[in-house]
């Protein structure tokens, strides 16, 4: 027989090994856990919301994201506060890497850009160039609502007003600027019937939600132009820069997006009938 103070003892040691052995499970759980930014065109289109549950469950990696315009998605890297990120401004991404901050770019998919407006067109854009558009708004002075939040859609349309050869019209009364995301930027220009620029997944969103393109106020105008590629990457940070970031659970995300089964299903993603996004890995 063993001493009563023995098989105490046993028996506090087995105790204390059960939720010692539960929390380890619970740190690993949590290591198996990614957090990303991307922009917001992402997240207001429904896309990640269908794709993500998807991801988790082939991979077994929980993803967590925060949405907001590209700029502060590669700032929100540069500071590692985040795993990987889902972008779309290819300059300021290749910045980002010559810059030591990221370590991989792999392209997933794109869409376009394109300028909508008020089916009455007051400044004349329907079926111009972008250069040509951009020009008879500045000249007719018509209410423009630009994103102003240093996402890739405003990086974008800021190059677009200096391929007119003139200064971005900041200081006029009639551009604004609205600093929020691209689905609330629309709903905005829409209260004003003036025109903004968008990518077209968010726009197809957009009449989605008012019911068709029928119903929607704001339209098409601006639209096919070789400069309105909108091309959506995702960047993994440099481990010498972030040394806590998850590379590996990063890297098995850019592997998943690339592949075929997420491939399949960017493709077959529609509202309206209508694609929002064209998967493009290579």
């Amino acid at each position: 027989m063993f001493p009563i103070t023995i098989i105490t003892a046993l028996i506090m040691a087995i105790i204390t090994m059960v939720p010692l052995s539960s929390a380890m499970a619970q740190d690993n759980k949590l290591e198996k856990k990614l957090m990303m930014a991307t922009t917001t065109s992402t997240d207001n289109t429904g896309l990640l919301d269908y794709l993500m549950p998807e991801f988790e469950k082939d991979t077994d990696i929980k993803i967590e994201w925060t949405s907001t315009g590209t700029g502060k998605a590669l700032e929100l890297g540069k500071r590692c506060d985040v795993d990987v990120l889902l972008v779309h401004a290819p300059d300021a991404e290749r910045l980002f890497i010559d810059g030591g901050f990221g370590k991989d770019r792999r392209e997933i998919m794109y869409n376009d850009f394109v300028i909508i407006g008020p089916a009455a067109d007051p400044a004349g854009t329907r079926g111009k160039s972008v250069k040509e558009a951009l020009e008879l708004i500045r000249e007719a002075k018509a209410f423009f609502l630009s994103r102003g939040d240093d996402s890739g859609t405003h990086k974008k349309e800021k190059t677009l007003w200096q391929e007119t050869g003139k200064a971005l019209p900041e200081k006029e009364s009639w551009y604004l600027q609205a600093g929020q995301g691209m689905l609330a930027t629309i709903n905005a220009t829409e209260e004003r019937m003036g025109y903004t620029m968008t990518d077209r997944g968010t726009f197809i969103k957009y009449m989605a939600q008012k019911g068709g393109a029928d119903q929607a106020p704001l339209k098409v105008l601006v639209e096919s132009d070789a400069i309105l590629l909108n091309q959506y990457s995702v960047l993994t940070l440099d481990p010498k820069n972030c040394p806590k970031a998850k590379y590996d659970l990063a890297l098995i995300y850019s592997d998943w997006m690339a592949g075929e089964k997420a491939q399949t299903l960017i493709r077959e993603f529609r509202l309206l009938g209508q694609p929002l996004f064209t998967p493009n890995a290579k």
